[in-house]
C-alpha cells in the first residue's frame, strides 16, 4: 500500500499496480482492512470497479495518465540534471503510456 501512495509523487513508480496487489492481500488477510481500503474516497471507487468488472474506467485511465505525465515533466524540467536519466524517465513514460492503452478498459 505504501509504494501505491508513494507512486503518487515519486515519477516512474506504479500505483495502480501496488494498490491493487494490496488490496489483493487485505481481501486475503482482513476483511477490516480490506473495507476500510474499499471505502476510501479515490481508492476505493476503483479497486470496487476493477474487482466487479475486472477493468478500469476510461476516465481513471486518462486521469492516470496525466498524472504520470505531469509528474515525469516535472522531474525532468526540475529536478533531474542527468540526461541519461531523464531519458530514460521519459521513455519509461512512453512504455508506461502504451501499457495503460493496453489496459482493459469499460465505458463510463
Amino acid at each position: 500500500m505504501f509504494l501505491g501512495i508513494l507512486g503518487l509523487i515519486i515519477p516512474g513508480l506504479p500505483t495502480t499496480p501496488f494498490i491493487l496487489l494490496s488490496g489483493y492481500f487485505f481481501l486475503k488477510s482482513s476483511d477490516k482492512v480490506y473495507t476500510w481500503l474499499l471505502s476510501r474516497k479515490y481508492l476505493g471507487r476503483p479497486l470496487r470497479n476493477y474487482k466487479e468488472k475486472k477493468a478500469f474506467s476510461k476516465k481513471t485511465i486518462i486521469f492516470s495518465v496525466i498524472l504520470m505525465w505531469i509528474m515525469i515533466s516535472g522531474s525532468i524540467i526540475f529536478i533531474l540534471e542527468n540526461k541519461i536519466v531523464q531519458i530514460s524517465l521519459f521513455l519509461i513514460g512512453i512504455i508506461g503510456t502504451i501499457f495503460m492503452m493496453y489496459v482493459k478498459k469499460y465505458e463510463d
